[in-house]
């Protein structure tokens, strides 16, 4: 994923990695965590009407320049066009939501890195239920623990893989995805769906996440809740306070 405009230490700076940076897990997993601690997901755009913009060199200006977030092609190709700069090998992989109560096509971006051989998983826009670190694609059937969430890695015979989430005492579906490769150009009709189509959860309601060390802050709608160490508080936010609270929460602004 390349960018005309992308500057490694300003991303850095923006994320906040601070470490020695190589072509290795190390940094993998760190920069991935800077990441997901300093970037929010979100879909301010969507719900001010406009369709976001797939251009790299658009995405780092938003995200890097201006301080913003964004949905999983944004933050994940921002995360790709670093990886580009380190010289980490890596696919997208176009993922099927489960999260839905009926079927959904494979609108989810992720991203697959290579590691002396090893492949990782790597996602910094699932939202709420992002996983926290790499996940390596031979840890099949077994508890992930991350911080204070839990994930699960399966594969079907047909070779898919599925990841799921330990929500409330029991397995959550998350996507399922295969290694099939796909170019940034293929994500162009599902950004489409997503950022204009009325049955688009990013259409229906503003969704704002940012994870941190001990959990995570997250506003859907007019619903904000904390969750910390495993505990969560929540409380509705009034409509006209909702500026304040991103500005205090996530350190975003609606006219940025």
């Amino acid at each position: 994923m390349k960018s005309d405009n992308f500057n490694l230490e300003a991303y850095f700076a923006r994320i906040g990695f601070e470490a020695d940076a190589s072509a290795d897990f190390t940094t993998l997993k760190g920069m991935m965590r800077c990441q997901l601690f300093s970037v929010p997901f979100e879909n301010l755009d969507v719900q001010q009407g406009k369709i976001v913009s797939l251009v790299p060199e658009e995405i780092y200006r938003k995200i890097v320049d201006r301080k913003r977030g964004g949905y999983c092609y944004e933050v994940n190709g921002l995360f790709a066009m670093a990886l580009d700069e380190l010289g980490i090998p890596y696919r997208f992989v176009a993922a099927r939501p489960m999260t839905y109560p009926v079927r959904r096509p494979r609108t989810h971006m992720a991203i697959v890195a290579t590691i002396d051989g090893e492949q990782w998983l790597c996602d910094l826009g699932f939202g709420s239920y992002s996983i926290r670190e790499p996940v390596n694609l031979n840890w099949l059937d077994r508890e992930i623990s991350q911080d204070f969430e839990i994930f699960k890695l399966s594969k079907s015979p047909e070779g898919d893989y599925l990841l799921q989430s330990f929500v409330d005492g029991a397995w959550k579906n998350l996507y399922e995805f295969n290694l099939s490769q796909q170019e940034w150009v293929d994500f162009e009709p599902a950004n489409y769906l997503n950022s204009t189509h009325p049955d688009s959860i990013f259409v229906q309601w503003l969704m704002v996440v940012l994870q941190n060390s001990s959990g995570k802050d997250v506003l859907v709608g007019e619903r904000f809740k904390s969750v910390s160490h495993g505990r969560t508080t929540g409380w509705t936010v009034k409509r006209e306070e909702i500026p304040a609270l991103l500005q205090q929460q996530f350190s975003l602004r609606y006219d940025q």
